[in-house]
């Protein structure tokens, strides 16, 4: 296998693993089970247990013949059912380990135990993010000639990031006025009632971020894992250390630069392991979920992925070409691993020591740009996230009305999407969290999110891909207009 490409690695350990949890799926996905009678409650006379793909029923029978029952059911249209088994375990821990131990189909424990060793491999990956992160934007500012070449990157660089999204947000609006999946493929649910406020406004939740941006203290922020606390301590250390300069650039310099090589040493042979950890991950979603997470839903999957397309292979393209200078073919096939790498993982964050890799050693990505562009992008460059969150408000807005929203309301839909992007985390299902703003923002009930988590995984993993590729072509955009270029190893 060495002497394949790693792309082609990653791709046949993605198809492979997509095919085995299908057919984990389609033949050992469901059981119907008991609690054994020693670990039975006092005054229960019986409790079953029922998995199927996408649904768990755990029915207890009491002596007098009363039921209980508790359903998982990731849609969240059966009423007081848990959305997924992680709230059923915060809920009832009892009736949730019951069911991992004596309920679980064949499908459910092998991909349980898929998703745990693949796992393993984005656990890794996670290990080296942060002191990665650190090392590359120290080195990469310590770098620089002059502190002004710094501010010149940042603003071409932040100019980049709000163009790309709001480019994003129009192509997602566009699509889903043209497709209308809420009209076309879906029943009205209508709701008499206001929106729900459980989350906090678009201004507590800017000014959140911004407070995030100045952490009480640094070595916290290292050890949770707060990346935008992470990036702009990093950022003040290195201006500043320039400011400073003589001595400290003399001693600190090297010292940031040796780190950098020993964690990329540990960040490539980690990325050996990528077509092992893909297949794990691709097997866990697909034995636990099946077809119905491709057939359900299926005009609003063909809009969000009709927009990421356009996206992707229309407009980003042409900034490469038209603005970067490049090849798109080409610059796509040398960042390939990164983006099925993101992907699998559904997180940009975790794949981000793979893109910093690719960028700079198959892409011919300087250093000093890869290492300031990347790590920002995956923390405020959300184009896939944006899109998704636009259509899937205007998709619920059509359920909840019968009709597209208007303009005026599709207008501040694109304003607080390009906002509410900008503090998406760059981990799994992020998006969701953030779209409860954007509903409240055009009062549209927030409960109606619930009918698009069956099938969020897969567009999750989607709409990743699409942020990493846009943080990629941000790179491309950033090197072609800096005034000294530095030695690559290729030229896409």
């Amino acid at each position: 296998m060495t002497s394949i490409p790693l792309h082609w690695q990653i791709l046949a350990g993605m198809l492979l693993g997509a095919a085995a949890g299908l057919m984990l799926s389609a033949t050992v996905s469901q059981r119907q089970s008991s609690l054994p009678e020693e670990r039975l409650p006092a005054g229960v006379r019986a409790v079953e247990f029922f998995d199927s793909t996408n649904r768990i029923e755990i029915r207890q029978v009491a002596r007098d013949d009363s039921v209980r029952r508790w359903v998982v059911d990731p849609t969240g249209r059966e009423p007081q059912s848990f959305t997924s088994l992680e709230s059923l375990r915060q809920v009832e821990p009892q009736r949730f380990e019951d069911f991992q131990r004596y309920g679980r189909s064949w499908a459910r424990w092998l991909g349980d135990g898929s998703r745990r060793l693949g796992g393993l491999f984005l656990r890794m990956l996670q290990m080296v993010a942060v002191p990665l992160i650190v090392t590359s934007l120290v080195t990469g500012v310590l770098g620089l000639d002059r502190v002004e070449q710094l501010g010149h990157m940042f603003v071409g660089t932040l100019t980049y990031f709000i163009l790309t999204t709001l480019l994003a947000i129009l192509v997602g609006l566009l699509m889903v006025n043209l497709i209308q999946p809420g009209i076309h493929g879906g029943q009205q649910i209508v709701h008499d009632g206001e929106a729900t406020s459980t989350a906090a406004n678009l201004a507590e939740t800017l000014l959140t971020q911004l407070e995030a941006m100045i952490p009480t203290n640094p070595f916290a922020a290292l050890a949770e894992g707060h990346f935008l606390s992470i990036i702009s301590f990093s950022l003040l250390f290195g201006i500043f250390t320039l400011l400073v300069g003589g001595r400290s650039v003399e001693v600190l310099r090297p010292f940031f630069e040796a780190a950098l090589a020993v964690l990329m040493s540990m960040t490539m042979a980690i990325i050996r392991l990528c077509p092992l950890g893909v297949l794990f991950l691709m097997l866990y979603v697909t034995a636990t979920q099946g077809w119905e997470v491709f057939r359900s839903l299926a005009w609003y999957m063909t809009t969000v992925l009709a927009a990421l397309g356009v996206h992707a292979l229309v407009v980003l393209p042409a900034i490469v070409w038209f603005v970067a200078r490049r090849s798109p073919g080409k610059f796509a096939r040398a960042m390939s691993p990164a983006l099925l790498t993101a992907f699998s993982s559904a997180s940009s964050n975790s794949a981000l020591p793979l893109t910093l890799a690719n960028a700079q050693q198959r892409a011919g990505i300087s250093h000093r740009v890869g290492s300031f562009v990347l790590p920002l992008g995956a923390t405020i460059n959300m184009d896939g996230t944006a899109i998704y969150q636009a259509v899937a408000v205007v998709y619920i807005g059509q359920l909840h009305h019968g009709f597209s929203l208007p303009l005026s309301q599709q207008i501040i839909v694109l304003f607080t999407t390009l906002l509410a992007s900008i503090g998406t985390a760059g981990i799994p299902h992020a998006g969701l969290v953030m779209m409860v703003i954007i509903l409240q923002s055009v009062g549209l009930p927030i409960e109606l999110q619930g009918l698009i988590l069956a099938v969020d995984r897969v567009l999750d993993m989607c709409r990743t891909s699409i942020n990493v590729w846009s943080d990629a072509c941000g790179c491309a955009v950033i090197e072609r207009f800096q005034p000294v270029k530095l030695p690559s190893t290729a030229q896409p």
